[in-house]
């Protein structure tokens, strides 16, 4: 894979021709959400009369603090534009290149396209990234939060970077891979974002407590997003293979996670056994302890007030994980940080997100006044 410098390098001795130009740009491509291309996005038909939109490829880092590459979009409000940013987290779309929202309208889902719709007809300038491995050469570290958030700050100074009037003001928002990577992006923003502000959070449906919900995942229709989150682990930690814990039957089927997004996924692995998904039909310690690692928020604090927003009726992150688990753990862990809860009556995984579009962006409009 091309390095960056190689690439801004070659760019600018073509343009400027000078050392100095060069050194000077090759030290900015090392900062993170530098940006690399920038070209106009097409967008969904709710979005196109609110906003033009940007596609670019900017500079994050890995878990390691290794520099890497990440793709997203930047979208603009065309009217009543205000100077602040939001940063979209999206809900799980797939692993392959081909599930990355920002060149796919058909993973833009339309629960996202309400909420961020919101948020632009706010004023707000939307940056919403892919996150690392979608939309590049790498692999998608799925559900790995540290690089999740990682990718949402990094898409924050990447919008700035686009346009110098923005504030350094910025919130997050995010839905359930993106709920739970927005809470990692507040735990990170103190040591990473600079001279960026958070100013709040909010996280509709987020993953948390994953080594409670893996057990009661076998059997269930749920084995897609099991089976997604070993590989996951395996992008930033290739030791761990997720052949060892496989079941025959569904080390037959690992094709699908480069051929399709996340129904392709999900209807595979649907039918499958317990004894089918996992060797033994349960799910080994070793990834409870991996999963508790890489995927559980709340390990550190919060930096800014967090808005969590979830359905009752919610069958893909039960209703139960913020309820039981990481609202209680939040308010009791970090009691100088304001966490608001909202249980949804009745709503879906995808329903809670559009019947909280407008209390969500109400809450980010509060925390910016």
């Amino acid at each position: 894979m091309k390095t960056i410098t190689r690439v801004l390098l070659a760019v600018l001795v073509a343009v400027a021709g000078t050392t100095a130009a060069t050194s000077t740009a090759a030290s900015a491509a090392q900062l993170p959400g530098f940006v690399l291309t920038s070209s106009a996005a097409a967008l969904p038909a709710e979005l196109a009369p609110l906003a033009t939109g940007k596609r670019i490829q900017y500079v994050s880092t890995n878990v390691n603090g290794s520099l890497t590459t990440a793709t997203g979009l930047v979208l603009t409000p065309k009217t009543g534009k205000k100077n602040k940013i939001v940063a979209w987290g999206h809900g799980t779309t797939g692993l392959a290149d081909k599930c990355a929202p920002s060149t796919n309208q058909g993973v833009f889902w339309p629960e996202a396209r309400v909420a961020v719709a919101e948020l632009l007809s706010r004023g707000w300038t939307v940056a919403a990234p892919d996150y690392p491995g979608l939309g590049t050469a790498l692999p998608h570290p799925y559900l790995v939060g540290a690089s999740e958030g990682r990718s949402l700050i990094d898409s924050v100074k990447a919008a700035r970077n686009l346009d110098a009037a923005l504030s350094t003001q910025y919130a997050i928002d995010g839905h359930s891979q993106g709920g739970q990577g927005s809470l990692f992006a507040s735990q990170l923003a103190p040591s990473y974002d600079g001279n960026l502000v958070l100013k709040g959070t909010a996280s509709i449906a987020p993953l948390s407590n994953a080594d409670v919900l893996a057990p009661l995942i076998p059997g269930s229709p749920a084995q897609g997003y099991l089976v997604m989150a070993l590989y996951g682990i395996n992008a930033v930690e290739p030791a761990f293979q997720p052949f060892t814990y496989l079941a025959p039957q569904a080390e037959a089927k690992v094709g699908v996670l480069q051929t399709g997004c996340l129904y392709e996924i999900l209807d595979a692995y649907d039918e499958l056994t317990a004894a089918q998904l996992l060797t033994g039909g349960t799910v080994h310690p070793t990834i409870i302890s991996k999963f508790r690692q890489y995927l559980n928020p709340g390990r550190t604090s919060p930096s800014a007030p967090v808005l969590i927003v979830h359905g009752t009726a919610d069958q893909d992150v039960p209703f139960f994980l913020s309820e039981d688990y990481l609202v209680p753990q939040l308010k009791k862990d970090y009691p100088s940080i304001p966490v608001k809860f909202v249980p949804l009556e009745g709503a879906t995984h995808d329903s809670a997100v559009i019947e909280s579009a407008d209390l969500v962006a109400d809450w980010i409009a509060a925390r910016f006044a």
